[in-house]
């Protein structure tokens, strides 16, 4: 039975673990198509445009927000990133599942989309402040000063978790990785993501009749 597709949103304050996971969903079940936002920031070290992201000058990335191609769109540390539409809503019609690797800002304003019966939320926390910053230095991707502004943030970004429809504590990538499977394989069986059911149903109850 054919079912409209998910828009599966992985939301943490940076270093929570959320990238890791998407990577490690994506392993799990080729079948997901990653949305690949568009951003105004420079690349970093092996990334790839259109890969990892769509790289575009600011002008470029306003005359897209302009022209109402992005589902959402926000500034985050000076830099903006957007999700374009029209790949996603392609992929609900058709059934595929969207994997988003979004902040709050983006969360919410898919959330309040047109797609937004179709949205699945998680939000990732870290085990604690301190493990936040070790895994952000750890890294070894940005000054000192871009760490001090991604865990000055990381207050008002876990503030937002109550917004979501699931929450998973990141103390374990293992765990963590699990819990996130199980999240979506229930989803996808949830009774109205199965537009199909009703009349497969229907079916069974004629069976009866004719025995």
């Amino acid at each position: 039975m054919k079912r409209r597709g998910l828009l599966i949103i992985l939301s943490s304050p940076s270093g929570a673990g959320k990238s890791t996971l998407a990577k490690r969903l994506m392993t799990w079940d080729p079948t997901l198509k990653f949305s690949v936002s568009a951003t105004t920031r420079a690349p970093r070290p092996g990334e790839v445009d259109g890969r990892d992201y769509w790289f575009r000058t600011k002008d470029e990335f306003e005359a897209m927000v302009a022209a109402g191609e992005m589902l959402e769109h926000a500034e985050v540390f000076g830099n903006f990133y957007g999700s374009p539409k029209a790949p996603v809503e392609a992929a609900a019609a058709e059934g595929r599942d969207t994997l988003f690797d979004i902040d709050w800002q983006g969360g919410q304003q898919i959330r309040n989309s047109v797609l937004g019966n179709d949205v699945v939320s998680v939000f990732v926390l870290p085990p604690s402040i301190a493990e936040l910053e070790r895994r952000l230095r750890s890294r070894a991707q940005d000054s000192d000063a871009v760490i001090a502004g991604r865990m000055a943030k990381s207050e008002s970004e876990i503030s937002h978790w109550a917004e979501y429809d699931y929450v998973l504590v990141n103390d374990d990538l293992d765990r963590a990785e699990a819990d996130l499977r199980t999240i979506l394989t229930a989803e996808r069986m949830r009774r109205e993501r199965q537009p199909g059911l009703s009349e497969f149903v229907r079916g069974l109850n004629k069976e009866f009749e004719t025995r």
